[in-house]
């Protein structure tokens, strides 16, 4: 009956191929003919995956010489019209002169039990062995994974999110075109809205008004000051070095309507000016006990008391505070980051990717959503 099966093959006779190894699997289910021909009827039917899948049992259960040449041939034939049609996938993809601006792929945080069935996915589109490309999923929060236009990208997030690999794409150019104000101070506050005095980045100065209800996402991050030292080594002689002596605090507000964002830095925010921001106290203060001035109260304090504030105005507005983990896989991408204007006026004494790194992040949070809808549509 094999024969009969053979012949129905090469008549492409597929149906009746079928019927016959039907029969036979009830007769020989161990059979490495019925079942190298069970994975042809699965390629011929353009089941894929299942021929994969059968033609690689084979490989590792039998040692028929004739049936392993042909399971690793049926492999190849379907590595290969994967492989074509990827690459016209990906030609139709960037046939789009707008496909070509630069853009980012992030790759968002997988649970560890999706994780091995995930890597696989990933292999197979992104062209990695299985190891690599479990190291590059993350578990925790973004990684941004790769540069590139955006045709080619958009390409890659399709194909990952139909594999359950959460991930999202954005423009550099959208990015860019963010209007970011630093905020000097609160000057008025209701239950509806504020004014705060801030600075473009024209360094213009001004005021803005704006509705609590505007605000959509809220960012936070700590962006790292660097010292040269000199320190000793391990043999007793010095040498400079590197170190991190303080993190500043950065806090961003987004206003999708005005395509803004209102940015509160612990440096910059001017605390004695404008609404107080003290929280009020919770017992009677003893009899010829005063509190201290503002100017007494320490940075921290302050900064903690602003976002206090912020957190009771905004109590249902998501926080994004996992820029540390995402900045750990941006900063390889010093080239783009140096293009990347971070609208973050710290003093320091040598240029760090670090300030861009969060207006990447917060530029990222900010059109995330734009993205996922766009590939969804």
């Amino acid at each position: 009956m094999i024969d009969e099966v053979a012949d129905a093959f090469e008549r492409h006779d597929y149906p009746t191929a079928a019927r016959l190894l039907k029969q036979l699997t009830k007769q020989e289910p161990q059979n490495p003919w019925v079942r190298l021909y069970i994975g042809r009827l699965y390629e011929a039917t353009q089941k894929r995956d299942a021929a994969k899948t059968a033609y690689r049992n084979l490989l590792r259960d039998t040692t028929h010489p004739k049936v392993i040449s042909q399971a690793r041939q049926g492999l190849k034939r379907i590595e290969e019209l994967e492989q074509e049609q990827r690459r016209q996938a990906l030609a139709e993809a960037t046939a789009d002169p707008s496909s070509n601006q630069m853009g980012v792929l992030i790759l968002e945080p997988i649970q560890p039990e999706a994780k091995p069935a995930a890597a696989q996915i990933l292999a197979q589109i992104m062209q990695l062995d299985s190891y690599t490309a479990r190291l590059q999923l993350p578990m925790r929060g973004w990684r941004l994974y790769r540069l590139g236009p955006i045709g080619e990208l958009k390409f890659y997030a399709s194909s990952l999110r139909d594999g359950s690999i959460p991930c999202f794409w954005v423009t550099l150019a959208d990015i860019q075109t963010l209007n970011v104000f630093s905020i000097h101070y609160f000057s008025e506050s209701s239950q509806r809205q504020a004014t705060v005095v801030c600075q473009n980045a024209q360094s213009q100065i001004g005021s803005l008004t704006f509705n609590w209800s505007e605000v959509t996402q809220r960012v936070e991050g700590r962006l790292p000051l660097f010292e040269q030292v000199v320190d000793l080594d391990a043999r007793g002689k010095l040498e400079r070095k590197t170190k991190t002596l303080d993190y500043v605090p950065v806090y961003d507000l987004h206003l999708p309507a005005r395509k803004s964002i209102l940015r509160l830095c612990d440096r910059h925010y001017q605390f004695q000016q404008g609404i107080s921001l003290s929280p009020k106290p919770n017992n009677i203060k003893k009899q010829g006990e005063r509190t201290p001035p503002l100017s007494q109260t320490t940075t921290r304090r302050n900064w903690n008391n602003l976002q206090e504030f912020l957190n009771c105005q905004l109590p249902q507005i998501p926080l994004w505070s996992d820029f540390t983990i995402f900045a750990e896989t941006a900063l390889d991408y010093k080239e783009m980051l140096s293009n990347l204007p971070p609208h973050i006026d710290l003093f320091r004494r040598e240029d760090t990717p670090w300030d861009s790194a969060f207006q990447l992040y917060s530029g990222l949070v900010f059109f995330r959503d734009v993205s996922l809808t766009t590939e969804k549509s």
